[in-house]
């Protein structure tokens, strides 16, 4: 069964950085595409950033391009997320999701393992 366990988040101030990072566990192989995705009370789970299983291929949100990051490191089956110059309206809780292919998907009902959120918070 593959599992993900994500960690890094909590509360920074505005400006600031965190990397989050999402360790996963049971798979057979690397051919995973990994996303960040992320839910603030009462809005619905959006994403924000994705990369295909060799890390040739990233999507990033257009509310955090060039202030995130998506990476990978198949050695260490971990997937980041650094994430520079936060703002409040980045508050959520944050979840890594995977999915066996090589193709690149984008929507959350594509994804099939989740992780648990870890919560950041970025106040003003």
């Amino acid at each position: 069964q593959v599992q993900l366990v994500e960690s890094g988040g909590g509360l920074v101030q505005a400006g600031g950085s965190l990397r989050l990072s999402c360790v996963v566990s049971g798979r057979t192989d690397s051919r995973y595409v990994m996303a960040w995705f992320r839910q603030a009370p009462g809005k619905e789970r959006e994403l924000v950033a994705a990369i295909n299983w060799t890390g040739a291929s990233t999507y990033i949100a257009d509310a955090v391009k060039g202030r995130f990051t998506i990476s990978r490191d198949n050695a260490k089956d971990t997937v980041y997320l650094q994430m520079n110059s936060l703002k409040p309206e980045d508050t959520a809780v944050y979840y890594c999701a995977a999915r066996h292919t090589i193709l690149m998907v984008t929507r959350s009902s594509d994804y099939n393992y989740w992780g648990q959120g870890t919560q950041v918070t970025v106040s003003s």
